[in-house]
């Protein structure tokens, strides 16, 4: 059946707040604000992009009619599925690695494109294929009549593996625009995904080939087979800085009626970014929207940033059940083995799949509640320095990092 879509346990410290209406500081600063992004520049006349090429998502958990299709057999699949996740992806590591402040903190946070590009590679050839996080668990009523989330089997192309992506912070905070990262998401002239942005000498670049999202779009293009059923990543959206680039977030000491115009034009302008992710296998998850630790704020902090996230970033993308702990900072101290009032909160605002860092791709549904919570492995600096065997099953870093552009940290496996 098909399913047409027109539509860390290591701290992430990187993105620390000092409270729910702060802003994340770059690493090792102490966040003092940046200049906004400039709007991509356009011309006079501009061309009305291409019409995009239809796109088909399928649905993982029902068997193709007769377990073949396009020639290829499914098999059921009960195994672990594999989660690894990512932040915003360096362009130009020359402005990353410059030996600020901030140069440390990239490295031990984010990939290279470089780094990226080769590990989508290895994925692929050790035999993984994507599917969407929402379709790993699907929430049924029990026997109890009480609602529960169960794990579904997959159907997957016989002999592959599932991996889910998801992408933590993919709202272009003002300090990544300085530091060689891009700088938004636009639709290309193509009608397709690209990143807006400026290279080293402060020129204007419009690329399929610098940021993480459109780079994965391509890998798919030319590898259809590494996503037999349209799925591409999660993106792990907070709201303090706006989402994907564009400044919609308001502000929480004062605002005028320009600021809200301009407000206004963002919220238009992101909308159709969003319509063509969503079309093309991208979905959506809460970061909450002041990057909030979980395990020390308040509830009462906590329900006024989940509903700040409803206004201000649910308006746009939609629903989500997915809400990715920043930090990787569990609730109640413990969310697999407490179920305290911040998760109750939580989980009574619509979230079911609750996603933290740590080094396993571990699951867990719960039993007093409809919910699973689950931790991430992230590709990193600091996993690429210090985690060689952990990664083996993905990729040999090895053969994947860029040590001649990084900092001259140490690395474990190169000792």
């Amino acid at each position: 059946m098909q399913r047409f879509v027109s539509m860390l346990l290591l701290p992430l410290l990187l993105f620390s707040l000092t409270a729910c209406g702060g802003s994340a500081p770059a690493p090792g600063s102490d966040g003092p604000s940046q200049p906004e992004a400039e709007a991509p520049e356009t011309a006079e006349t501009p061309e009305a992009p291409e019409e995009p090429a239809p796109y088909t998502i399928l649905d993982p958990t029902v068997m193709p009619e007769g377990g073949i299709r396009d020639g290829v057999t499914y098999a059921a699949y009960d195994g672990i599925v594999e989660h690894l996740f990512f932040h915003p992806v360096i362009a130009y590591p020359e402005l990353a690695f410059d030996g600020d402040k901030q140069a440390n903190g990239l490295d031990d946070f984010m990939v290279t494109v470089d780094e990226y590009n080769k590990i989508l590679q290895s994925v692929y050839d050790k035999g993984y294929v994507l599917v969407d996080i929402a379709d790993v668990w699907s929430e049924t009523t029990g026997e109890d009549g009480q609602p529960k989330m169960v794990r579904n089997t997959l159907y997957l192309p016989e002999g592959k593996k599932p991996l889910i992506l998801s992408y933590d912070d993919t709202n272009y905070y003002p300090y990544m625009l300085e530091n060689g990262l891009t700088y938004k998401l636009i639709i290309g002239d193509d009608g397709k995904i690209a990143s807006w942005g400026r290279n080293p000498q402060g020129g204007e670049v419009i690329s399929r080939d610098l940021d993480a999202i459109p780079i994965l779009d391509k890998f798919v293009e030319a590898h259809p087979d590494f996503s037999p059923f349209g799925a591409k990543g999660c993106l792990s959206l907070t709201g303090y800085e706006g989402i994907l680039g564009y400044r919609t977030q308001t502000d929480t000491q004062s605002w005028t009626e320009a600021q809200e115009a301009n407000r206004q034009k963002e919220r238009e302008a992101v909308k159709p970014i969003i319509a063509e992710l969503k079309r093309t296998g991208w979905t959506f998850g809460s970061h909450t929207w002041g990057h909030l630790r979980l395990d020390s704020k308040s509830l009462e902090s906590i329900q006024a940033d989940t509903q700040r996230w409803a206004d201000e970033v649910e308006s746009l993308v939609g629903p989500t059940t997915i809400l990715f702990y920043p930090h990787g900072a569990r609730p109640d101290g413990n969310d697999w083995k407490n179920t305290g009032p911040v998760f109750q909160y939580l989980q009574s605002q619509g979230f079911r799949v609750f996603c933290s860092v740590g080094v396993e791709s571990f699951s867990y549904i719960k039993k007093d509640i409809c919910a699973v919570i689950c931790d991430r492995l992230h590709p990193d600096g600091t996993t690429l320095r210090h985690s060689r065997e952990r990664y083996l099953q993905f990729y040999d870093a090895k053969d994947i990092m860029d040590v001649d552009v990084r900092p001259q940290r140490e690395i474990s496996w190169a000792s």
